[in-house]
C-alpha cells in the first residue's frame, strides 16, 4: 500500500502525538520508528530530511515538518472529518491555543523534559537529582492547576476531544511513567481517554515499534 504521509520517530511522548492524531483521523501513513538516541537521527540521510536531527518528522510528498504540535495541527487541518473536534471561531481557536501552549510549555518543556534531561539522560546532560526533584514539584503544581480547570469535563474543550487532549494526555502518561501522582480528576480523565481505540493503536505503534 502506498502512503503519501511518512512519520519518522517512535518511542517518546512527542512521537506518540502525531501517530495518535493520524490514527484518530484514519490517515494512512508509514511509520519509520527511529529513536532519539540510536544515532539514526544523526545519519547523513536523515539529516538531509531534517537538519535539526530531531524526531518526530512528517514527510508529505515534498513537504517536511518537524515539532509534534505543528505536525498534529497540519494533519488535523488537512484531513478533516475524523474523530478530532476542530475549533470554528477565533475565540475557540485562541482557547485551544492557550491550553496547548500551557500544557506544552509548563508540563512538557519546563517539567517533564527537564526530568528526562537530568534524570534518564543525566549521562549526557549531567545528572542532577535536585533539578529533577524541583521539576517534579513544579509539574505537580501545574497538574493541580489543570485539575481545577478540568472538573466535570470529559475533554479539555467544550467541543469534545481535540488537539489539547492529545497534548495533555501524552503529558499525563509521561508524568505517570515518572512516578508523579496525578490528581484524582486527571487520573479519571486520563483513564477515560485511554479507552479510545485510536489511543491504543497509537500506543502500540509508538512504543512497540521503537527500537
Amino acid at each position: 500500500m502506498n502512503h503519501s504521509i511518512t512519520l519518522w520517530g517512535a518511542g517518546t511522548s512527542r512521537t506518540f502525538r502525531p501517530i495518535w492524531v493520524a490514527e484518530e483521523l484514519g490517515i494512512p501513513y508509514e511509520l519509520k520508528p527511529i529513536g532519539p538516541r540510536t544515532g539514526e537521527t544523526q545519519s547523513e540521510a536523515y539529516t538531509r530530511l531534517n537538519p535539526k536531527q530531531k524526531i518526530p518528522l512528517l514527510v508529505d510528498g515534498t513537504f517536511r515538518l518537524s515539532e509534534s504540535v505543528a505536525i498534529c495541527r497540519y494533519l488535523i487541518a488537512n484531513h478533516p472529518g475524523g474523530n478530532i473536534a476542530v475549533p470554528s471561531t477565533p475565540a475557540e481557536r485562541a482557547r485551544e491555543d492557550e491550553w496547548c501552549c500551557y500544557v506544552y510549555g509548563e508540563l512538557d518543556e519546563t517539567s517533564l523534559y527537564v526530568m528526562r534531561r537530568h534524570g534518564d539522560l543525566g549521562h549526557i546532560y549531567g545528572a542532577a537529582t535536585e533539578v529533577v526533584a524541583a521539576a517534579a514539584k513544579y509539574a505537580g503544581r501545574h497538574l493541580q492547576v489543570i485539575a481545577a480547570q478540568m472538573r466535570d469535563r470529559s475533554a479539555v474543550m467544550p467541543l469534545g476531544f481535540g488537539l489539547a487532549d492529545v497534548l495533555l494526555v501524552s503529558c499525563l502518561d509521561w508524568a505517570a511513567a515518572y512516578g508523579l501522582e496525578l490528581p484524582e480528576v486527571l487520573a479519571a480523565y486520563r483513564s477515560n481517554i485511554a479507552q479510545r481505540a485510536a489511543y491504543g493503536r497509537a500506543l502500540a505503534a509508538n512504543f512497540k515499534s521503537a527500537r
